[in-house]
């Protein structure tokens, strides 16, 4: 069974999800709170697989229970279930740490959804919260100094996982060269290694 712990100020809230949520077998209500400074012994204690947090919360942030949670190395999967969509509590929560983020005007199905797959470490958010998170990145998204020719021939060998020796092998160049663009490529990409330079061509499409 999925253990979740619910914590929301609105009684009529928590009562409405533990109702729902119960009526799946697979889960198991384990605690509610209805604050921050209430939520984290219990969590602490319990150690559930799932929390669904509100993010306005008394005396104590949404965001900053999720800070606690992660901090304290919980097994916890955290699932936003706010009101509010503003970009910055958006962000702020996913950096914190949370898994999913879901609206309340959700329809239950996808709240039963998101808690299965936070078993999974799967997210799921709602569409307008997907819609924020992709003009975000689409705004955050650094420039990068143009490759050569020969740089993105490299590129799309390290991409493929080949050594330097492999790769001068594939384009007839030494290996001496073949370090020489691997250096301008991550020195281009703004990133220290190799790997963090095949997840970066990858998310901008380079190769």
């Amino acid at each position: 069974m999925i253990s979740v712990f619910i914590v929301d100020d609105h009684p009529f809230v928590r009562e409405g999800l533990k109702t729902y949520l119960s009526t799946d077998p697979e889960i198991r209500i384990v605690g509610e709170a209805g604050d921050g400074e209430t939520a984290l012994p219990a969590l602490k204690t319990l150690d559930p697989e799932v929390a669904i947090i509100d993010l306005h919360l008394p005396r104590m942030s949404g965001v900053e229970v999720i800070k606690v949670i992660k901090e304290s190395q919980l097994r916890t999967q955290v699932i936003i279930l706010s009101s509010f969509c503003e970009d910055e509590e958006i962000i702020a929560a996913i950096d914190a740490g949370a898994l999913s983020y879901l609206l309340k005007d959700s329809p239950p199905e996808k709240l039963l959804a998101a808690v299965k797959a936070a078993q999974r470490g799967e997210p799921v958010l709602h569409p307008r919260i997907a819609k924020k998170l992709m003009q975000q990145v689409r705004q955050d998204k650094p420039a990068v100094e143009p490759l050569t020719a020969k740089e993105k021939e490299v590129l799309r060998e390290l991409v493929k996982g080949k050594s330097n020796k492999e790769i001068g092998a594939e384009l007839y160049i030494s290996e001496t060269t073949v370090k020489t663009h691997v250096s301008s490529i991550l020195q281009k990409l703004q990133v220290k290694d190799r790997t963090q330079a095949v997840i970066k061509a990858i998310n901008l499409k380079l190769v």
